[in-house]
Order: C-alpha cells, then structure tokens, then sequence
C-alpha cells in the first residue's frame, strides 16, 4: 500500500471515530470522573472510569475539541476498556512516545490508535492527541490513592 493511500486510510480511521465517537457519555456508579482542558486550542474533555480490582472495566468520555482530540479520545476508550492499569498506564506511554517521533514499543496491538500516528508530524496538535491519554492516567493515579 503507497504511503498516500495508507495517509488517506487513517484519515478515514481519524474521521470515523471523531463523527461516530465509540464511548461517548458519562459512568455513574463507582467511577473516577476526570476534567481536563487544553487551552490552546480550547479542546475539553470529561472523561470517568470505572476500575475494579486493577481492570479498568469501563471508559466513556464527553466534551469538545478537534477532530484529533475526539477521535483519540473514542481510539483510547475503547483500547483500555477490559486491561488491567499496568497495561492501560503502559499504552500511554508507547502513545505518548509515538506522538513524540520516539521509537516506541510495538509489542502491544494499539489498533486503531496507530492512525494518529501522523499527528507527530504537526506539533501543535499533539497536545490535542494525548489530552484523553493524560485524563486516563490521571484518572488511574487517583484511583490508586483512593
């Protein structure tokens, strides 16, 4: 696949989660609720968690922003929902090294994560990208201390 078609192909990935957002909402019950901003460019999430016994069993997210930030808040919902903290903390990190240009480690499947890839290329925005990242582990510190 030419790099063009494989650009175009995350766009569409990019696009489907920022119009379709997987997660969106909010937990009631027993759940970490986390706030977070980016005043830059005004990106603003809510993101709650429900952790039980080391596993984060839900994730939903609400609030505004870019295409980028939506789409990777939908992309990390799903890709924590079922893993237990250690695995959820060390996604963000290989994220987060992705998102720096950094070699990462590809030993777990980030699925669809790996269409913000690209992102890297325009600094600007990857504060938009790891806002969630950075609500979730935020989330799952507080957790721990509770």
């Amino acid at each position: 696949m030419s790099f063009n078609n494989l650009d175009q192909l995350y766009r569409q990935v990019i696009m489907d989660h920022y119009k379709t957002p997987r997660n969106k909402g909010t937990l009631e019950e027993d759940s970490v609720n986390i706030e977070m901003n980016n005043p830059t460019c005004g990106d603003r999430i809510q993101l709650t968690l429900q952790v039980e016994d080391g596993i984060v069993k839900d994730a939903k997210f609400d609030g505004e922003g870019c295409s980028i930030s939506m789409a990777s808040a939908s992309m990390m919902t799903q890709a924590v929902k079922g893993k237990d903290v250690d695995t959820a903390l060390k996604m963000s990190g290989i994220f987060s090294d992705m998102m720096l240009g950094k070699e990462y480690d590809d030993s777990i499947d980030l699925g669809d994560i790996e269409a913000l890839q690209g992102v890297s290329k325009f600094p600007a925005r990857i504060k938009c990208a790891t806002l969630a990242w950075k609500a979730m582990e935020k989330g799952v510190h507080n957790e721990e201390k509770s």
